[in-house]
């Protein structure tokens, strides 16, 4: 988990994927004769966007997450303002349906 935004109005959570199992996940014959064969895994990442006025957040992942990278990436090549970025955040708080819950 990485925080890449926050502000007094958003925050963005960058949040990776395992690579790796770690738990040593593997599917075999039932008999043990034939070698383990490890379990593939889906590595997926997303970003959530919590809009701190509304108390709200949104978790990107799939397509939605590409297409948030595809900011990141831009605003990489060039520096936006801070109004730029909130902008773009405000649209993408627009899906937000679910509360910030604190557990």
């Amino acid at each position: 988990m990485h925080t890449l935004y926050d502000s007094d109005t958003y925050s963005v959570t960058h949040m990776l994927a395992n690579t790796a199992a770690t738990d040593g996940a593997s599917v075999a014959d039932g008999e043990g004769a034939a070698p383990a064969i490890p379990v593939p895994t889906l590595a997926r990442h997303g970003f959530e966007i919590v809009d701190k006025r509304a108390n709200k957040e949104v978790y990107l992942d799939g397509s939605w997450a590409e297409l948030f990278q595809q900011h990141i990436s831009a605003w990489q090549q060039n520096t936006p303002t801070q109004e730029e970025v909130e902008d773009t955040l405000e649209q993408y708080a627009e899906l937000a349906q679910n509360p910030v819950v604190v557990h």
